[in-house]
């Protein structure tokens, strides 16, 4: 019976390990996409045109406008994102996209919304090797990217060392490499990326936005910098896996002298920056502080992921939003969201390790992704992306 029960353990973990693993890969009909779109970059000259066109450069800068950003290297999850949001829209024309990314992805993200330009919104597509930075902001970029994979293979090497326990199933989301990849991290760069704006919507790129957002510019954020939801749609304080304790390692004196193990974080995804605000702050610096404070302790202060310092650097700069304007966690194995609360949802956030466009994607609330792929596109097709 020992030994049945430890075989039974045994398989647990590595179909754990396996379900999280499948969730790294890039399938292959997204590569594909790429490299069609890469290769029309090269031989169309539609594919290579301005984005946007130059009658709508002004409108970049321009604060009537609403502006929303996007940090991402995923061309398909960036066009659903704002293709959703374009549709759900009262006012589309009034929208202007900011879709940042790197250079691989560039050639390939610009193709594509060049050749299948949005109705009435405007995209712009800058890769991150076309930003001229001060010499201070590079040495900060590349100090937080290297601290962060410092922490990322910390946990990573003692990650053979858990014995499997569902609840530590949480441990296994280290795995993903979204923990050291710097488009998550610059986030907390934003006001650096866009120096001429003063208030943006941040979209992850693995949501689906579902009702009208123009009300987000208008909110008041009371002085506060970011808008976030923290309670869930179940309930205030009401927010199982994004407790502190969930983040943070309370039996370090520094985070258990500072923070409440109990307190809900406030959710990443969709949120309301106020950059003006944000500016005249020590936020970026409060978070290369907590940074150092983490190196020098060990790596051991929190999970990796680009949240829990986030947590730290923004703390009592937050302004709690409506639990309907952010529904998380779809991208976990078995979300526990009523049909009610989805419907509800002004953005559903796939947050967690099955994505919409992965075969471990959850075929339930997938669907709801899937209605905004343009799957009569010819490259869509070609690439054999199927819902």
């Amino acid at each position: 019976m020992l030994k049945m029960e430890r075989k039974v353990q045994s398989a647990r973990r590595h179909e754990s390990i396996y379900w999280h693993l499948a969730s790294h890969g890039v399938p292959k009909s997204l590569h594909c996409l790429c490299l069609k779109l890469a290769e029309e970059y090269a031989v169309n000259a539609m594919a290579r045109s301005h984005l946007p066109p130059p009658e709508f450069v002004s409108h970049l800068t321009d604060p009537s406008f609403d502006h929303i950003v996007l940090l991402t290297d995923n061309v398909l999850a960036a066009s659903v994102a704002i293709s959703s949001t374009i549709k759900s829209s009262v006012k589309p024309e009034k929208l202007v996209f900011h879709v940042v990314t790197d250079k691989k992805t560039y050639t390939s993200m610009h193709a594509w919304f060049a050749i299948n330009s949005v109705n009435s919104a405007v995209v712009e597509v800058k890769g991150l090797h076309q930003y001229d930075w001060p010499h201070e902001v590079n040495v900060g970029i590349q100090d937080m990217q290297e601290i962060h994979h410092l922490i990322w293979s910390h946990k990573y090497d003692n990650l053979k060392d858990i014995e499997y326990k569902e609840e530590h199933e949480r441990n296994l989301e280290i795995l993903n490499l979204s923990c050291v990849s710097l488009l998550n991290h610059l986030r907390i760069y934003i006001p650096e990326l866009f120096p001429d704006l003063n208030k943006i919507v941040f979209l992850d790129d693995d949501i689906i936005v579902q009702h009208d957002l123009s009300s987000l510019w208008e909110l008041d954020l009371n002085g506060k910098v970011v808008g976030a939801v923290v309670d869930s749609w179940c309930g205030r304080a009401c927010c199982h896996g994004r407790k502190y304790k969930d983040y943070f390692n309370f039996t370090e004196p520094i985070i258990s002298s500072n923070l409440d193990r109990d307190q809900c974080g406030w959710l990443y995804g969709m949120n309301v920056f106020d950059l003006q605000t944000w500016r005249k702050t020590n936020i970026t610096a409060n978070y290369h502080r907590w940074l150092k404070l983490n190196l020098n302790s060990g790596l051991t202060l929190w999970h990796p992921g680009a949240l829990p310092p986030a947590l730290l650097a923004f703390e009592g700069h937050v302004h709690t939003i409506d639990p309907s304007w952010h529904v998380a966690g779809l991208g976990h194995r078995f979300p526990q969201v009523s049909q009610q609360v989805l419907e509800a949802a002004s953005v559903i956030h796939f947050s967690g390790p099955a994505k919409p466009w992965l075969e471990i994607g959850i075929p339930e609330v997938r669907s709801l992704w899937n209605q905004h792929v343009n799957f009569s596109n010819e490259l869509i097709r070609k690439c054999r992306i199927i819902g």
